[in-house]
């Protein structure tokens, strides 16, 4: 297998425009922050503070959980309504109890609002999506299917919500983009999930743009081409990385650990079977990485 670096014209320079603070004039305005009603909360909750106070956003916090029916026969009827009902108002003690933390790590760092939603976790991520313009979310169990009615599930999320979504990694508190990694590949997906980030990783000190292919033809050279050229355009420096091989997940992956990126920007491929989600092989593998910072557009 051979490592082959794609040979890439040096673009002229467009520096973007930035605000008085020098930051992007791309940003984020609105981010949502999904709190899963068990926890645990404050690392996910500092780190998305951390990427709102950087691009100067508003941040909502969002909590959903439900309560799932409780099948009995006649004779049982009542007992299990009332048992439902119960789970319920546990539900709603919950929400207060995460709320007044949320306001407790939120207070004085940025502008911040509150929304509860006594429903199942993720399709209310989806609905209130539209008021964002990128979710953060959590993965302590990766792709593999929680409780579906207390935790929000982030591979249906990214695929569901038409909205960027940064998975953060397990117990990050403070975002690093210093060192980001582009795992391309030319399509819809991925030319979403770089044009998302753009905001995210103006500034970085290391962008690559990786693909990874059995044989290095000239159409995939000129693809990582113009992914440099759109970055750069942006005022995003970025190096391109042709690695030749037969396994794409094993190839991108060991790159990815040698590389000690901060970040891993990516498409997110899926479709929907039966009501269940079936993932494309490297983003099942990527949202199970849950030591890693992941960016998903879809």
């Amino acid at each position: 297998m051979t490592n082959v670096n794609a040979t890439v014209p040096a673009p002229p320079k467009v520096p973007e425009a930035t605000n008085a603070s020098g930051r992007s004039a791309v940003s984020y305005k609105s981010i949502l922050v999904n709190i899963d009603i068990d926890g645990p909360m404050v690392p996910i909750v500092k780190a998305a503070i951390d990427l709102a106070r950087r691009h100067e956003a508003k941040l909502i916090g969002h909590c959903a959980a439900d309560a799932p029916l409780i099948m009995a026969g006649p004779e049982g009827g009542a007992l299990a309504a009332e048992a439902w009902r119960q789970m319920r108002d546990d539900i709603e003690k919950r929400f207060k109890e995460v709320h007044a933390e949320f306001d407790r790590l939120a207070a004085g760092e940025v502008k911040a609002e509150w929304r509860e939603n006594l429903s199942s976790p993720t399709p209310a991520v989806v609905e209130a999506s539209r008021s964002a313009d990128l979710i953060v979310m959590a993965a302590s169990k990766g792709a593999a299917t929680g409780d579906s009615y207390r935790v929000a599930d982030p591979a249906g999320v990214v695929l569901r919500a038409g909205r960027p979504v940064f998975v953060v990694g397990d117990k990050v508190e403070r975002i690093w983009t210093e060192k980001v990694i582009v795992a391309w590949k030319d399509t819809r997906e991925a030319r979403r999930a770089v044009a998302d980030a753009v905001p995210l990783i103006f500034g970085a000190e290391e962008v690559t743009v990786v693909s990874v292919n059995a044989e290095a033809d000239q159409w995939i050279r000129d693809g990582l081409n113009d992914v440099v050229a759109f970055l750069a355009a942006h005022g995003i420096k970025a190096a391109p990385k042709l690695i030749e091989g037969p396994d794409e997940y094993i190839e991108l992956f060991n790159f990815i650990d040698a590389s000690n990126a901060d970040l891993v920007v990516s498409g997110a491929y899926g479709h929907s079977r039966l009501r269940e989600w079936v993932f494309g092989g490297v983003t099942r593998s990527l949202l199970d990485e849950s030591r890693l910072n992941r960016f998903m557009s879809s």
